[in-house]
């Protein structure tokens, strides 16, 4: 990222050090995603006559990955922000121009959040933007708005009449009104909870119809899957760093003759094998699925394969963080449920990424295809497809073009 990789690094010491404190006393992630901004992370994938770094969408994620270790929260928070960018980047297709506007905003530090989803029985949006004396203003409610209330701008989904459009506001608006609200037993810092728009200016440039592309809801789509999985990723290592951090120091004494080391048991060092094993796997899958996903893109290759092997790793990952995060209290008994190790954090956050798309559509849409050759489908903007509700919902989830 722009700047030396030491800061990053001295950064995520910092993070990784209050990371169980926060999540104890609900401590939100202001200073540490600041401190990101000021680093330009969010800016990274951007061209370096753009502003940023020119990465690869394999660093990209790679950087997710470590972060989510330091923290999980801090990891998951820019999933809405990192589809954004891929979608100026989609836009720009092989010119590499990316919207200038928005790159001198991203470059300059700008973080997006995401603001799609409301509490409703249908999938009926009532957030709305209206045209009033020749202005256009938006207002509504949105909940799980993932990101939103640390972010400088703000992307979601509206109607314009009858018409499902994308909108992006400023968040400094003092019409936007963020709460902490999110009730979730894990995850518990990302600000997923309520975001109010009452009577906010729209810019028309930043408004555009979502579009159901196959190629744009297949790869961001994909991209959109990949951040949580790098989140997974980042737990399962972090859970193998403080279970080994738990382990190496105990001096057992309990059900054996004086003392015995537990580093030295063969079912401890069983246990921490299989966390090894799952936070090797976790990583190497999604990484390799980032090089990929980004190759085909560049190239402009067919991306039905690639997403169809997200959707395999959406069933393998999180099953593989899963039940190692909750296999390694065997390592210590009682005294590893202390709440001051926040053991137990592993794996609630981990159930949580993991519940964002159902394991069980990803693995019915992957047997539907082997059995029956039907490859998923993205429906009409505001239908989302019976088989996949958040896939058909990511058409309205990253910027195009302005319309109005």
């Amino acid at each position: 990222m722009s700047g030396s990789s030491t800061a990053f690094d001295g950064l995520l010491a910092s993070v990784r050090e209050g990371a169980v404190r926060r999540e104890a006393d609900r401590t939100l992630l202001f200073d540490e995603v600041r401190a990101l901004t000021d680093l330009r992370f969010g800016a990274a994938r951007l061209p370096v006559e753009a502003g940023g770094e020119g990465i690869g969408l394999e660093e990209l994620v790679s950087r997710l990955v470590r972060l989510s270790a330091a923290d999980a929260s801090l990891g998951h928070l820019w999933r809405g922000h990192v589809a954004f960018v891929e979608g100026l980047l989609l836009d720009a297709g092989s010119s590499g121009g990316v919207d200038a506007r928005w790159a001198q905003r991203l470059a300059a530090g700008a973080m997006v959040g995401n603001a799609q989803s409301e509490r409703q029985e249908t999938t009926t949006l009532t957030t709305r933007l209206h045209r009033v004396d020749g202005r256009l203003l938006l207002s509504g409610t949105k909940y799980y708005t993932t990101g939103s209330i640390y972010a400088d701008w703000v992307h979601l989904a509206a109607l314009y009449g009858d018409e499902r459009v994308l909108v992006t506001v400023a968040a400094d608006h003092p019409g936007v009104r963020p709460v902490d609200d999110w009730d979730g037993f894990g995850q518990l810092l990302t600000g997923s909870g309520t975001t109010t728009f009452d009577a906010v200016p729209v810019d028309p440039r930043d408004v555009s119809a979502p579009g159901v592309e196959t190629v744009r809801w297949q790869y961001l789509g994909s991209v959109f899957q990949l951040a949580l999985l790098a989140v997974v990723a980042g737990i399962a290592q972090r859970a193998l760093e403080d279970t080994v951090d738990f382990v190496r120091p105990r001096r057992r004494t309990f059900a054996v003759a004086g003392e015995s080391s537990p580093r030295e048991d063969p079912l401890v060092q069983h246990v921490v094998g299989e966390l090894s094993a799952a936070a090797s796997t976790a990583r190497r899958v999604v990484l390799s699925l980032a090089r990929d996903l980004d190759a085909a893109r560049r190239a402009g290759e067919d991306l039905q394969p690639l997403q169809l092997e997200v959707y395999r790793a959406q069933r393998t990952v999180p099953q593989l963080v899963l039940e190692a995060t909750s296999s390694l209290f065997e390592v210590g008994g009682a005294s590893a449920l202390s709440r001051g190790l926040g053991l137990d954090r592993h794996w609630r956050n981990a159930r949580t990424v993991a519940s964002h798309n159902p394991v069980a559509q990803r693995t019915r849409a992957v047997g539907r295809y082997e059995l029956l050759g039907i490859l998923p489908e993205p429906s009409a903007a505001g239908a989302p497809a019976a088989e996949d509700q958040q896939a058909s919902s990511l058409a309205v989830a990253a910027p195009g073009p302005g319309r109005l």
